[in-house]
């Protein structure tokens, strides 16, 4: 398939998935306004995240970022997976903008239709760092309702507080490196949580693996207690 049918079938499987389209003449995944390009730093859960997908047949992954052309790659690839992108960065900066953030809450209770246990594997980035707690309890749940039983949930958490207002988009370069570029974000990061702090958070899940690297960032691998169906 050429280049241009690529896009144009990235096109058409994300024109279901996050609030967020690709503007007019820009590639599905593409830069984002004001992104830029990051150094290239280790992570340790990325390898045991995609080890507990691998023993699912057809996985179905939802990722909470915006559309990442290189990872959508990688995922297909590696795990033969159906990708769900819901954007709920997006979401955030659009209520910060128009000052309705203490409704921020209510609307991440019901921001996700599907039904319960819909999903083998959640990629939740860093997003817990740019809500306030209400927030932050609000989406702790939802994701944890929409996992299925000995799911995985990938999440960062920083460990030093930064007051610039941007986001970080995660692209995976292999199992064992992520690009950090960065784009402006309506706000900078929030509160830095506690270990104790998270694992409350995600009181319906359990730590698999956590890992403190040297780039601020607290890695932690859940997985949803519960047996599949034979």
């Amino acid at each position: 398939m050429s280049d241009g049918g690529k896009l144009r079938g990235l096109a058409r499987l994300f024109s279901r998935f996050g609030p967020r389209q690709p503007a007019q003449g820009e590639a599905p995944g593409g830069p984002l306004p004001g992104e830029q390009r990051g150094p290239v730093l280790p992570t340790r859960a990325l390898q045991k995240f995609l080890a507990c997908l691998r023993s699912r047949s057809s996985p179905v992954l939802l990722d909470l970022g915006p559309v990442v052309g290189p990872n959508v790659s990688f995922f297909g690839e590696r795990l033969g997976c159906k990708i769900y992108v819901e954007d709920v960065f997006a979401d955030l900066d659009r209520y910060v903008r128009q000052g309705t953030l203490d409704a921020f809450p209510s609307f991440l209770y019901t921001r996700f239709r599907q039904p319960d246990a819909t999903f083998d594997g959640i990629l939740c980035w860093d997003l817990i760092d740019y809500v306030d707690r209400p927030g932050a309890q609000a989406l702790a749940r939802e994701l944890t309702r929409v996992l299925r039983p000995e799911g995985a949930l990938l999440g960062f958490f920083g460990t030093a507080r930064f007051h610039e207002a941007r986001y970080t988009k995660y692209v995976v370069v292999d199992e064992q490196n992520l690009e950090h570029r960065t784009y402006p974000a309506a706000r900078g990061r929030q509160e830095v949580l506690l270990n104790r702090d998270i694992i409350r958070l995600f009181d319906g899940l359990r730590v698999s693996d956590s890992f403190l690297l040297k780039t601020h960032l607290r890695e932690i691998l859940f997985r949803k207690p519960g047996y599949l169906s034979k």
